[in-house]
């Protein structure tokens, strides 16, 4: 089983997330992840999504996606050819003698800490998401409260296939 990102450059329209979660329920494919957001134009949304499958299902469902309307690109993000990252915040219980060991870790991996209380830190962490993974292993030794991540999102690199419209 190969795990493909694909880049959707959509129409921003209401109900253009749930056309396109719905072809993936419709087929029975499975989301990894889904992240979307507005573009610096606000007619168009990039939405960014990770599936899994076998060549065969994973052909299907960049071709079924090309055939709805909505969708104006779709572009593969290749490892190396793109630039993904992930965010996640993550809520560890932190006593006071914990604290400073969490901060060590948390610098070494360029996070920040967003929020301290007396007995809990949310920290927020940005990367590839191998870099978020061994994070969240070197805290194993604290107790995660909460977690968050947003799944990931990505670009091609450079600007040769740019699409204006």
């Amino acid at each position: 089983m190969r795990r493909q990102v694909l880049s959707l450059l959509v129409e921003n329209t209401a109900g253009v997330t749930s056309h396109i979660s719905g072809l993936f329920s419709r087929r029975g494919y499975n989301i990894d992840s889904f992240s979307s957001g507005v573009t610096a134009d606000p007619r168009y949304t990039r939405i960014t999504i990770v599936a899994s499958g076998d060549e065969q299902i994973l052909e299907q469902i960049e071709k079924q996606l090309s055939k709805l309307e909505d969708v104006l690109d779709i572009k593969k993000l290749e490892q190396g050819a793109s630039v993904t990252r992930e965010l996640i915040l993550v809520k560890l219980r932190a006593k006071d003698t914990d604290r400073q060991a969490i901060l060590n870790v948390t610098e070494i991996f360029h996070g920040k800490v967003v929020d301290v209380t007396h007995d809990s830190m949310v920290i927020e962490l940005t990367g590839h998401q191998d870099k978020l993974d061994a994070f969240l292993d070197l805290l194993g030794g604290y107790e995660i409260l909460e977690l968050a991540r947003t799944g990931i999102t990505g670009l091609t690199r450079g600007c040769a296939d740019v699409k204006f419209l």
